[in-house]
Order: structure tokens, then sequence, then C-alpha cells
């Protein structure tokens, strides 16, 4: 028998034009989305000098997109999903046009007045949750199912490589020309994500016959109760994110901790995502894993150990070593997480599912936030990224007990 690494082509799904114009697209919103989120963040804690204020910020995008999740996934599965991905993106550029507005005439947010800035966040969060479960859906009508675990690694490839130019140049472009000059990239951003979402040309999938909000909501929540690998995958990451959210306090960590300024945020924030490609670029090229239950638990819990060593960590080559370890191993739970989510769905649920997946993962980044400001607030901030670490420990070792399937899982196909 041939060996599955010499016939896996990894470059395959580039070779389809829907799916270049859909990775153009996730590479500049992503982009964009990193460089206003370094910002907004340095904005509000030079405002405040309050972690809180920073937990906050998460918490206002995490309300909106918990409180819609469900009903995007519905129409996601309702309406054409090119569509509803163009719309979403529309939200997401204007949120960060009148985030510009406000850099323009600085005395809308002077004084410590942050309000406006969350409101604005608070709209972002709706315009995310739509735009999460419609392009995660649009990913897999672009590619044919064989294609789907290849390329869900380069999606995971192309939104970490954003997320690392993102941060670095936003605290670059902010140190440089301030606020106006990183929002006004910012907005360049989102209007050619919009423009190149536009250029994919695809068959849409046909949907299921008309049935109430209710209905569609209980089926595709009803498919996840009976998948006790996929369920635990998204439980444990879900946790993990929640308790490992250092990235949300690391402004104060370049302010008052390791005293790098604006540039050394930036270089803090990328951190994560340098490792995070290097891993995807290795994992898209490499056939599908043989122990992924395996693989996901050993990262997630390395996910915990770097963290804890990053808050005890007072040197700044140091810090960013473990940040660039943790985005590696944290993208093998990723791509593992993705992988399922797509193979193990059928397509019609595809976006219901992907709306779950985006309130297990991508709230739990905002209200990860909250937490770690929360929590910096009554602990102090090296504390509580400890205890967030510790969590993340405990709660491995709790789902490798609990769901023995999840630990048992093989290949990824």
């Amino acid at each position: 028998m041939s060996d599955p690494a010499a016939r896996h082509d990894s470059y395959a799904p580039f070779r389809l034009s829907g799916f270049r114009w859909y990775i153009g697209s996730l590479l500049t919103a992503t982009f964009g989305i990193q460089v206003q989120t370094l910002v907004v963040g340095w904005q509000v804690y030079e405002q405040t000098r309050d972690p809180l204020s920073l937990g906050l910020v998460g918490l206002a995008e995490a309300l909106p997109f918990i409180g819609v999740a469900l009903y995007a996934g519905h129409v996601a599965d309702r309406m054409d999903r090119r569509t509803l991905s163009l719309l979403s993106l529309a939200v997401l550029l204007a949120c960060s046009a009148v985030l510009l507005v406000f850099s323009l005439r600085p005395e809308i947010i002077a004084g410590g007045r942050v309000w406006p800035i969350y409101a604005v966040i608070f709209a972002s969060g709706i315009g995310r949750s739509f735009l999460q479960p419609a392009r995660t859906a649009l990913g897999a009508e672009v590619v044919p199912r064989e294609l789907y675990a290849t390329s869900v690694a380069w999606r995971s490839s192309v939104w970490q490589s954003a997320a690392v130019l993102g941060p670095a140049v936003g605290g670059f472009l902010y140190a440089v020309g301030g606020a106006v000059l990183a929002y006004s990239v910012d907005v360049a951003l989102m209007a050619v994500a919009l423009l190149t979402m536009a250029r994919i040309r695809h068959a849409p999938m046909a949907r299921e016959a008309a049935a109430s909000v209710a209905e569609n909501l209980r089926v595709g929540l009803r498919f996840l109760r009976g998948q006790p690998v996929l369920l635990g995958a998204l439980t444990l990451d879900m946790f993990a994110v929640l308790f490992g959210g250092a990235v949300a306090l690391l402004p104060v960590f370049a302010s008052e901790i390791l005293h790098v300024g604006p540039q050394g945020l930036g270089l803090l924030r990328a951190a994560p995502a340098v490792g995070a490609v290097a891993m995807s670029v290795f994992l898209a090229h490499r056939p599908p894993m043989r122990h992924a239950g395996r693989d996901l638990l050993v990262s997630v819990a390395l996910f915990g150990v770097c963290m804890i060593g990053f808050a005890l960590s007072r040197s700044f080559m140091l810090s960013l070593a473990l940040l660039a370890l943790s985005g590696m191993v944290d993208n093998v739970s990723v791509v593992i997480r993705a992988t399922l989510v797509t193979v193990l769905t059928p397509t019609n649920l595809l976006g219901r599912v992907s709306a779950v997946n985006s309130i297990f993962i991508g709230s739990s980044n905002e209200i990860g936030q909250f937490e770690s400001g929360v929590a910096a607030r009554l602990m102090g901030t090296v504390p509580s990224v400890v205890f967030g670490g510790t969590m993340t420990l405990l709660v491995v070792a709790l789902m490798a007990w609990r769901v023995p399937e999840l630990r048992r899982l093989g290949r990824l196909q």
C-alpha cells in the first residue's frame, strides 16, 4: 500500500478560484480586525488605566455575539451564504469607519469617556455573529468534500498569518501616525475584504424546505448532542480560551510589567500568531493526524503551561517565546476542531453547527477577556493569568476523563 503522505496534494484547494477569493477576503478582514483590536485596546487602557475596561471591551462584543449567534446560524442555512457574508462584512466596514471618525474628532472619547467605543464594538459583535457561521459554511461550498481537511489547514494558516501581521503593523501604525493612520488602514483592509468576497462565484448548496426558526435550531442542536467527540472538542476549546485569556491583558503587561510600549504590545500580540502560522503551515503539508484526540488534549494542556510561564516571566524575549509556543499548540487544537466541524457535519447543517461553534469558541474569546479583566481587578494581573492557566490544565484532565471517545479519536478523515 502506498504512503498516504505521498498522495497528499497540499495545494489542491488553491487551484479553485472560489477558494482563492475566499482566502483573500479572509486574509484582509482578519488583518483589519487585528489592527482594530490592538488600537482599541491601547486607546481604552490609555484613557482609563483600568484593566477591567479591557475586559469590558470583550464583554461589549460577546453579548451581542452570543445573543444572536444561533439565529445567525439558522439564517446561514436558509439564505445564500456569500450574500450573508457580504452583508456582515459591510457592517464591520461601517464600524471601522466610525472608529476612524472618533479618532478624527478625539473630543468624542476624551476624558476617559470610552462608551462610544463600546457601542461600536457592540455593533461589530452583531456583524461578527452573522459572518462567522456564514463564512465557515461558505468555505465548505467552494471546495469539494475530499479537500475539506486541507482547506481548513490553509484557512487556519492564512488567518494566523494575518494575526501575525495585524498586531505588529497596528502597533507600528499607532506609534507612527496615531489612531487616525491605524484606523485608516483598517478601513481600507475591510473594504478589500468586502470586494474580494464579492468576486466569489460558486453554486450554492440546496437549502432545506422552510421550517420555523425554533425547529431549525432544534435540528442543529440535536445533531450536536449526538456527536460526543465534536461536542467534547468544542467544550475543551471553549474553557481553554475562556481561562487562557492573557491576551486581553497584554496592554497591562506591555505598559507596566515589561515596559515595552505600543510597539512591544504589537509584538506581544503577534507572537502567538507567529507560532500558529509555523504550525499551521506544517499541518497543511502533512496528511491528517493519526492520533487527533491525544494531540488535542496535549496541545491544550501545553497552552495552559505557556500561560502560566508567561505570567511569571519578566523577560520580554522569554515572554515572546512563550506566547509563540502557545500559538503553536493552540493551532493544533484549532485545526482539529475546525476539521471535525467540517467533516462530521452535513452541509445543510453547517451554518447552525458553525454558529454553536462560534458561541463555544468565538464568544469565549470575548468572555475570556471579561473574565481576565475581572480577575485582574480582584487578584492582580499576574495571579489572574496563573489562575487561568491552572484552570485550563484542570479542564483538560476533566475532559480526558469524562469523554473517552475524544481521548481515543484517531485519524481525521
